[in-house]
């Protein structure tokens, strides 16, 4: 088994629109007298990247039609809230309370469609980036290109569980990393036994951990170095993190 290390990158500044995650991941660990190699991992907090790709919106520029209007008269949330999350979703799934269930218009199924207002100044609320395995694909590119290596990029956040209390960081956009190791019938247990249901969540499970080390609060540090995963890295970018997700058809829970 590989030994691994998780390493936030210290040195982030604050991202506005139109800055470059990977230029200030290369200048940050430069800093810090890191060399980036092929077989590393950099996992990146979604909120960066929707901050650089201008995914910032003010509630007081959002009209509330009827449908949000009912929404949020269930939920007790703002009307100009639950347009939003109509807006990016393309399914409600469940919606009270305390919390609207919501299919996100990229296929993942979160809490909110995955707005949220924390560390984000002012009256706006921040949206996941329109397409996160692209924008993994681009800061994969411009990390080559301002350092020579091509590591496997990651963009996280964090997400609920069915039936799970707590959030944990999960993959919503992967280049470059392999996001479903399927042992089935290939992999053997202790005793010789052939696997037959396992299928190992490779970027999910290493989102878990860079998001643990990183930090969900006023730690500041957005991104992590993980070291040791490099039999699940490719130079092929890969289908992305929508590959590991369950289709709708296969839903067990309606």
């Amino acid at each position: 088994m590989p030994e691994m290390t998780v390493l936030p990158v210290a040195g982030m500044p604050l991202f506005a629109p139109g800055m470059s995650v990977a230029g200030e991941l290369a200048s940050a660990l430069a800093k810090a007298g890191i060399t980036l190699r092929d077989d590393d991992l950099i996992v990146v907090a979604q909120k960066i990247v929707s901050k650089v790709e201008g995914r910032l919106v003010s509630l007081n520029e959002v009209q509330a039609g009827s449908e949000a209007q009912k929404l949020a008269s269930e939920t007790g949330r703002e009307p100009e809230m639950a347009q939003l999350i109509l807006d990016e979703s393309s399914d409600i799934l469940r919606a009270s309370k305390a919390a609207i269930i919501a299919r996100h218009k990229t296929g993942h199924v979160l809490a909110n469609a995955g707005i949220d207002a924390s560390n984000v100044a002012g009256d706006k609320v921040l949206l996941w980036p329109v397409d996160p395995d692209a924008s993994a694909r681009t800061i994969r590119a411009e990390l080559h290109r301002l350092t020579g290596a091509r590591p496997a990029i990651v963009i996280a956040d964090s997400m609920g569980r069915a039936w799970r209390i707590g959030t944990v960081g999960g993959a919503i956009g992967c280049a470059g990393l392999t996001v479903l190791d399927d042992k089935r019938g290939i992999g053997q247990d202790l005793f010789g036994r052939t696997l037959q249901a396992t299928v190992i969540a490779v970027a999910d499970a290493a989102a878990g951990a860079a998001v643990l080390a990183m930090g969900e609060g006023a730690e500041g540090t957005p991104a992590a170095l993980v070291r040791g995963c490099g039999q699940w890295i490719d130079s092929d970018d890969g289908p992305g993190a929508t590959s590991g997700l369950r289709p709708a058809a296969e839903d067990m829970f309606r």
